[in-house]
């Protein structure tokens, strides 16, 4: 797939039934660039259409057979996303206004001249391209959703700040990896953001929702009539962020078959529409997140490895909550908005539980809380039983007399920093003591070690 900020390469069917002139414009516009499809009469061009997608036409009036304005017809019938620029050796008024209203964007009088057939080309092509951004900014607000602020200050949130600071203006694939509920899909539109990309498009598409038939036409578009209910053409989403950015969430959910198509889009950045032998290109920038474990995917067959390796040049690992020390107060707060105020315990309880369903899980508890609540506090009450129930500490085993002093001190210390998952912040203030205390028992005790072993 072509970096979405390389300079653009317009891809151009010049058709012309004069073979001299034909070629000297060829090669003039090859070397300017363009890549260049040549077609000697109108029904060459139509059979070109078929094959593929151009972003502009160079159409001659006067041909044998179909005339430049029945070429013209049926090509934006076909094609509308293609601008037409018109040849004539009668540039009359009246065949102007024909061609202006079926559809072509400029009109050139023979004898041409070359670097002005060039300037209109490229003036009908960025013409064209501002049309499409708009529909494209249309489609966008219907796929994607208000974006949310990152919150927290944690080491591990600032690990993931600073690689989407790093990563985010290099303008390739990359990979985001964490549990469900951690916020995968803010870190996309952080990297959007931060990228040369950001007033592109972003579009997103989970592959999770949606069955496999629906979501190879999500993502690659269908032609009229190519299934049952197709009853339009439809880009797809990859159409759609032309130029920006798609983010794929949960990739590896993705089926077999639609692996192999998604494979040959990033490779050369073309693809077909359901239905379609029509081969159209984009520039799209692809990152895709998870939270499955793709090594295993690939090692079991699962995923292809061809595939990962073009997803995954750069990775981001999105931590769980419960390894972001010390966020949890800020993501209350953030949350439950200035209106509210929170009970001690409701933290206490929130910060001792393990949060298997990571932000998500927080902010639907606090939404729970909110709806029950007697008035703008947020109270232990109010909170999910399991939340409550699962942040209760085991009790402190009790051991014999024949056991010293200092060995309970150090089991109970163990015992604590391992069932707050080496979390420091909580272990020290299970036991009452402060971080520092903590960190010299650790040490003296060796108990860090043990429980990474």
């Amino acid at each position: 797939m072509s970096d979405a900020t390389e300079p653009e390469t317009i891809d151009l069917l010049l058709v012309d039934d004069d073979d001299e002139l034909r070629g000297d414009v060829a090669r003039f516009l090859s070397g300017r660039g363009y890549r260049v499809h040549e077609a000697a009469s109108g029904e060459e061009a139509l059979a070109e259409a078929e094959r593929r997608a151009f972003d502009v036409a160079i159409l001659d009036y006067a041909m044998p057979g179909l005339t430049g304005l029945e070429v013209l017809e049926r090509l934006k019938a076909r094609a509308p996303e293609c601008e037409i620029v018109m040849l004539t050796g009668e540039g009359t008024i009246e065949v102007a206004v024909e061609a202006m209203k079926l559809g072509a964007r400029e009109f050139l009088a023979k004898p041409i001249s070359l670097r002005e057939l060039d300037r209109l080309v490229r003036k009908a092509y960025e013409t064209g391209q501002l049309q499409r951004e708009n529909l494209q900014l249309k489609a966008v607000i219907k796929h994607q959703q208000r974006a949310t602020t990152m919150i927290g200050e944690s080491p591990a949130m600032q690990e993931v700040y600073r690689l989407i600071q790093r990563t985010g203006p290099a303008n390739k694939p990359i990979l985001i990896q964490g549990d469900s509920g951690t916020g995968k899909e803010l870190v996309a539109r952080a990297l959007h953001q931060a990228s040369p990309l950001a007033d592109k498009p972003f579009v997103v598409i989970n592959c999770a929702a949606l069955p496999e038939t629906l979501l190879e036409s999500e993502l690659f578009g269908h032609e009229k009539g190519a299934f049952t209910g197709a009853v339009n053409a439809k880009p797809g989403l990859f159409e759609v962020a032309d130029g920006g950015t798609l983010f794929i969430d949960e990739i590896g959910e993705l089926a077999g078959s639609l692996q192999a198509k998604l494979l040959r889009v990033l490779e050369d950045g073309s693809l077909r529409r359901i239905g379609s032998v029509k081969e159209r290109r984009v520039r799209v920038r692809l990152l895709a997140a998870t939270n499955r474990d793709m090594d295993k995917e690939v090692r079991e067959g699962r995923f292809r490895e061809d595939l990962f390796y073009r997803i995954n040049v750069l990775t981001i690992f999105l931590p769980p909550l419960r390894e972001r020390e010390g966020d949890i107060r800020r993501l209350v707060d953030y949350f439950a908005g200035p209106d509210w105020n929170v009970e001690n315990e409701v933290l206490k309880v929130f910060e001792d539980y393990s949060w298997p369903g990571n932000v998500r899980q927080l902010q639907n508890a606090i939404e729970r809380a909110k709806i029950l609540a007697e008035d703008e506090w947020l109270r232990v009450h109010n909170l999910p039983p399991e939340i409550v129930k699962g942040a209760k500490t085991q009790p402190v085993q009790m051991f014999g007399n024949s056991i010293d002093l200092d060995t309970v001190n150090r089991m109970h210390v163990a015992d604590t920093f391992k069932h707050f998952n080496g979390n420091k912040a909580r272990t020290a203030r299970a036991l009452g003591i402060g971080r520092r205390t903590l960190y010299r028992l650790l040490e003296k005790y060796g108990i860090e070690q043990q429980v990474q072993r």
